[in-house]
C-alpha cells in the first residue's frame, strides 16, 4: 500500500500538516478526492450517520455538499498522539432557502501505519447565522494562508 504522508507516528509539525491537508481536501468539496485519504474499510460517525468504507463515504459527501451550499471550513489541531489526531473545526454554509449556518465540531481521527484514516468520529452542532455575520468569506476552495485561524477568529 502506498503511504499517504505524513504517516504515524505524528510529531507536532506533521500533525499540523495532516490537519491542513484534510481541511484543504474538504474545502475542495470533491467526494472522490476526499475519500482517497480513508482506508477501504474506514469507519465513521458523523451526526446520525455511520458510513463504512470509501464508497459510503463518497455517497455521504455527495449528499452533504448537495445540501450544504457554499461550504467553507477551518480545522485546527487540538491534540495528537502516535497515530491519532483530535481537531476542532467550524464551517459555514447555507441551505437552499438561503439560511446561513456556522457548524462547530470536534473530530477524532485514527490512522493506519500508511497514513490513511481508518476511523473518524465527528460531533457537530449547527448555529443559524445572518449572512453579514459570516467569517469565512474567501473564494470557494482552499482557505488562503493569511486567513485567520479558528483561534484568531475567536471561534
Amino acid at each position: 500500500m502506498e503511504k499517504k504522508l505524513p504517516a504515524p507516528p505524528f510529531t507536532l509539525e506533521t500533525a499540523i500538516q495532516k490537519v491542513r491537508m484534510a481541511e484543504d481536501a474538504w474545502n475542495s468539496r470533491d467526494p472522490e478526492r476526499v475519500a482517497l485519504v480513508y482506508t477501504e474499510d474506514t469507519q465513521w460517525r458523523n451526526r446520525a450517520e455511520f458510513p463504512v468504507g470509501r464508497e459510503q463515504v463518497k455517497q455521504f459527501l455527495q449528499r452533504k455538499w448537495a445540501r450544504e451550499l457554499d461550504y467553507r471550513l477551518i480545522k485546527e489541531l487540538w491534540a495528537f498522539s502516535e497515530n491519532r489526531i483530535a481537531v476542532r473545526f467550524a464551517y459555514e454554509w447555507h441551505d437552499d432557502s438561503g439560511q446561513w449556518y456556522r457548524s462547530y465540531g470536534n473530530e477524532n481521527w485514527e490512522f493506519n501505519e500508511h497514513g490513511y484514516m481508518q476511523r473518524r468520529f465527528a460531533s457537530i452542532n449547527d448555529l443559524p447565522i445572518r449572512e453579514e455575520d459570516r467569517k469565512m468569506t474567501w473564494a470557494l476552495g482552499r482557505r488562503p494562508d493569511d486567513h485567520p485561524s479558528l483561534s484568531d477568529l475567536g471561534l
